[in-house]
């Protein structure tokens, strides 16, 4: 016997219907989810505030005692002993006063010291040198002639051009009282090659004209720039 279906009892043929009703309702309560929303309920006071007292705590000062010093010890008294004597009696120890008393008779013996000055003395102030005189020392023809003389003198070192050196040395030197130059020195170098070519045209200057002081010929102390320059 053959079984047969009969369509209204099929139920595939509504299963899209049930599939979109489902989708429908669970959107829905989605939705309706999302939307739910619980009131707030209105306060009506914020609440008390309970204040507390606070006590301020007393601290009591204390002071240190202080100790005192002890007092000083009371000054030793001093007695005078008084000795009574007779008018009678002989005094041993006699006072020899002399008369100082000068007159028209008396004759005054007048030495006159006079005090030469010691060889360490002479000696120190030859040695004296001086940096500001009266007269300053100048050199034979001014400045001019000296900035002449320097520039003809200097040979730049090859070491200092090859590695591109240069710069401004100061030469400090002391113009005796013959105008002779000595005790040259570098006050400010800029490379060793340099400064040992600036004193050696110091040291070959010729003598200047020297400085005085009061008159007199002196040591002056004087100091010249030497500039290096590539071209």
């Amino acid at each position: 016997m053959e079984l047969k279906k009969s369509p209204k009892a099929d139920l595939e043929n509504k299963r899209n219907l049930f599939v979109q009703l489902g989708l429908v309702i669970s959107l829905g309560l989605s939705l309706l989810a999302f939307e739910w929303t619980s009131k707030v309920e209105k306060a009506s006071t914020l609440g008390t505030v309970a204040t507390q007292e606070v006590e301020d705590e007393m601290i009591p000062v204390t002071r240190q005692d202080q100790v005192q010093p002890p007092p000083p010890p009371p000054p030793p008294k001093v007695v005078d002993v008084l000795t009574i004597v007779d008018d009678n009696t002989e005094i041993e120890d006699e006072l020899d006063i002399e008369d100082t008393e000068a007159d028209k008779k008396t004759a005054i013996d007048v030495q006159m010291v006079v005090q030469q000055a010691s060889k360490e003395e002479e000696e120190a102030e030859e040695a004296k040198v001086f940096f500001i005189v009266e007269e300053m020392p100048e050199f034979p023809g001014g400045q001019l002639a000296l900035r002449k003389f320097i520039a003809q003198s200097i040979k730049y070192p090859v070491i200092a051009q090859e590695n591109g050196i240069q710069g401004k040395v100061f030469v400090t030197f002391v113009v005796g009282k013959d105008g002779s130059v000595s005790n040259a020195k570098v006050t400010r170098g800029v490379d060793p090659a340099l400064d040992k070519e600036a004193l050696r045209v110091v040291n070959s200057l010729p003598k200047w004209k020297p400085g005085k002081q009061g008159g007199k010929p002196v040591r002056v102390s004087y100091t010249v720039p030497i500039s290096f320059v590539l071209q």
